[in-house]
């Protein structure tokens, strides 16, 4: 059986879904492929991971990178899944591009290249919004691109994360954070 939960974020509501010990969806309200993979029937009703994944919620919407994560159930493609894998190494505060994941996703497949438009696709129909951060993922110039939750929200949330949009850290995927004037 699946469950949803509610969440009210400074951005508006948010749709939390669970298998009972799991996350398998988080969704702001009315996104772009919101509830995709929920089930046609679901029930309304509290669980601790829900509780958990609020707790989660509170930390990171008051400015602070979570020192943990709620468990996560990824049902998804096997690409999808390996993309998001990815976004879960993106730290607060940081972003990467489409084109380093697919670098990332070739090397590890074995592949000489990847499609950087295969990757945004996977990146752009994450169903764990925000505690998988897709929104840490910019275009390869630093541009803003898409967002299913929204361009507002990813500006927020990069705002709010101080999150650099151009740059290179130490292991070459990750962008250094902005440092405030």
């Amino acid at each position: 059986m699946t469950y949803i939960g509610q969440y009210q974020s400074p951005l508006g509501g948010i749709t939390i879904s669970g298998s009972g010990d799991e996350i398998t969806g988080l969704w702001f309200d009315g996104q772009k492929y919101f509830g995709a993979g929920l089930p046609q029937t679901y029930e309304n009703k509290e669980l601790p991971v829900f509780a958990e994944a609020r707790r989660w919620l509170d930390l990171y919407f008051s400015g602070q990178a979570p020192d943990f994560t709620p468990p996560l159930r990824m049902e998804t493609t096997a690409f999808r899944k390996a993309v998001w894998e990815i976004l879960l190494t993106i730290p607060f505060g940081q972003t990467t591009t489409y084109g380093r994941i697919a670098e990332k996703m070739a090397a590890h497949k074995g592949f000489a290249k990847m499609s950087a438009r295969a990757v945004g696709g996977a990146v752009g129909h994450n169903a764990i919004s925000l505690m998988i951060p897709c929104h840490r993922v910019i275009g390869a110039n630093g541009s803003l691109t898409g967002y299913a939750g929204g361009m507002e929200r990813k500006v927020w949330l990069l705002t709010m994360e101080k999150a650099a949009t151009a740059g290179e850290a130490a292991e070459g995927i990750f962008c250094a954070p902005v440092q405030n004037a």
